[in-house]
């Protein structure tokens, strides 16, 4: 480094990443690139106090584990000697550097699964919505990790569907799944898989499983994360469910390991299930899988405590040592591994337990096209008097008007259909669309006790914009296409009209409207 300054030459080496072999996918197995071996997952999860699946404010503060790279570095010493090769992370902030911490992890032959979304912008089960704001978040997360060899994928939600009464939320992860895709895909990335973790719910694991792997492979999943807590204690293979659980996903046309295990009913937790899930019963249809959790908090799941600087491993971290240095997975070398001509499993039909359709997903977040739309509105929500928090009773005045006619170009049923093709746009835009959808019926009607505007609304001279907007149709019951690059009009556009029906329209209402940060789900019961 002769002639440069040292501040110069740290600079330079601050943006070298360290050499790590990626991970790559192949049938239902995970394999080093390299050298071929195939690869098992010995993880821990690795954030304090997170929770991406329920209703919360933008600004709520979290902890990005990646971006303090003292912290990082500490601990990586602990991780290691629990034989870790994988955490779990469940929100970054991309707006941080990451460099540091994740050029260690590689230096320490660790890998990370990322969650894409973070408090606030997360599908919400209550509220489901896939629009261009979280499409924003999960591919801002996806440009900032792809650089690092060691970021084995990506989760597109975690529990979202945990009940029957809310299965419909899983069409919005789905569409997240295929679009995150899409965008890795566009972006000419190394190839990066996008999967989803469930909870372990018997009258929904089912369908659950199935339908994120049925369909057309740009909307499948890449990996299948499982959430199960049912060996605890002194348990077995057959009495915790393991022998069933392993028999169900024997012809999953995907990878498959636990995204988080370690119950914690009896104390200190003996991990007697870790020689089952690495031996010989398991690791024929299973990848490992990520302990919950390294941080002791309230819910008492904790590896370590830390205080202040100062970090103490407890008895589980112990337990958990001496059980996975006792084991040593067998698989397969890529080379000499002939994936199962598995076929996508069969689509789930909608009944009491399963409320997502098939044959039908959100239409792909596509932020040129609602801007593209705006620019076309006579009348609009007039932002001086009704802010965003408060737009709940006017979508539900003019969304209930008429058999729900004004809205059926926002309409976001995931059961009832078809999807509009704005429904993915922010609560500002759709609400806009369904108050000039009226105006442009009644002449006099942009008003709305002063809640809506008048504006001039134009014919964009930009080609592109034309196109997207004949293909939504003048009432939005069409389908737009998918964007190629970011989203926001750097690529064509381009794709097929389609127009949908709206006659089968009924009142809509709005669900968790509390929730309108996160995205505004106007659902037509």
């Amino acid at each position: 480094m002769r002639g440069l300054t040292l501040s110069a030459a740290a600079a330079i080496l601050a943006g070298v990443h360290a050499a790590i072999d990626p991970i790559e996918i192949k049938g239902t197995k995970f394999f080093y690139k390299s050298s071929g071996e195939q690869f098992f997952m010995k993880g821990v999860a690795y954030q304090q106090e997170i929770n991406t699946n329920t209703p919360q404010s933008e600004d709520i503060k979290y902890v990005d584990p990646l971006a303090d790279a003292a912290t990082c570095k500490r601990d990586i010493k602990y991780l290691s000697d629990v034989k870790t090769n994988t955490i779990r992370v469940y929100a970054i902030n991309p707006e941080e550097n990451h460099d540091e911490c994740m050029n260690a992890l590689a230096d320490a032959g660790i890998y990370v699964i990322a969650d894409l979304s973070q408090p606030g912008l997360s599908i919400n089960r209550d509220a489901p919505e896939w629009d261009t704001r979280l499409y924003e978040r999960y591919t801002s997360v996806v440009d900032v990790m792809a650089k690092y060899d060691n970021t084995l994928g990506f989760f597109a939600g975690n529990e979202v569907s945990n009940q029957p009464n809310n299965t419909m939320a899983s069409a919005f992860v789905k569409a997240a799944v295929r679009d995150t895709k899409a965008y890795i895909k566009s972006k000419n990335y190394r190839q990066i898989g996008v999967g989803y973790a469930t909870n372990d719910d018997a009258e929904i694991r089912d369908a659950m499983a199935a339908y994120f792997a049925c369909g057309d492979d740009a909307d499948r999943i890449d990996f299948w994360g499982y959430n199960i807590y049912s060996w605890c204690g002194e348990s077995s293979f057959e009495e915790s469910g393991f022998d069933v659980r392993t028999k169900e996903f024997e012809k999953y046309p995907v990878p498959v390991f636990f995204a988080e295990y370690g119950c914690n009913e009896v104390r200190p937790r003996l991990f007697t299930e870790v020689g089952a899930l690495y031996g010989s019963q398991m690791t024929g249809v299973w990848s490992g899988g990520i302990v919950y959790m390294y941080f002791e908090e309230a819910n008492k799941y904790g590896l370590v405590t830390v205080d202040g600087d100062e970090v103490t491993t407890n008895e589980d971290f112990e337990n958990l040592k001496s059980e996975i240095s006792k084991v040593k997975p067998t698989g397969v070398k890529r080379d000499a591994y002939n994936p199962p001509s598995n076929s996508a499993p069969e689509c789930p039909k909608t009944d009491k337990t399963w409320t997502a359709k098939s044959d039908s997903l959100p239409p792909p977040a596509n932020a040129k096209a609602c801007s593209c739309m705006m620019e076309t509105l006579g009348c609009v929500v007039n932002e001086d008097e009704l802010d965003e928090e408060n737009y709940g009773e006017l979508f539900g005045t003019v969304c209930g008007l008429e058999d729900g006619e004004f809205c059926a170009g926002i309409n976001n049923n995931a059961t009832a259909g078809p999807y509009g093709a704005y429904s993915m746009c922010e609560p500002k835009q759709k609400l806009s669309f369904a108050l000039n959808a009226y105006h442009k019926k009644y002449a006099n009607g942009c008003d709305f006790e002063g809640q809506a505007k008048t504006t001039s609304a134009k014919a964009s001279s930009e080609a592109e914009c034309k196109d997207l907007v004949e293909q939504a149709g003048p009432e939005g019951t069409g389908t737009i296409a998918a964007p190629s690059g970011d989203g926001n009009g750097n690529g064509n556009g381009n794709g097929p009209k389609k127009e949908g029906a709206a006659s089968g329209l009924t009142v809509p209402t709005l669900m968790g409207f509390a929730s309108v940060l996160a995205g505004m789900a106007v659902v037509l019961a």
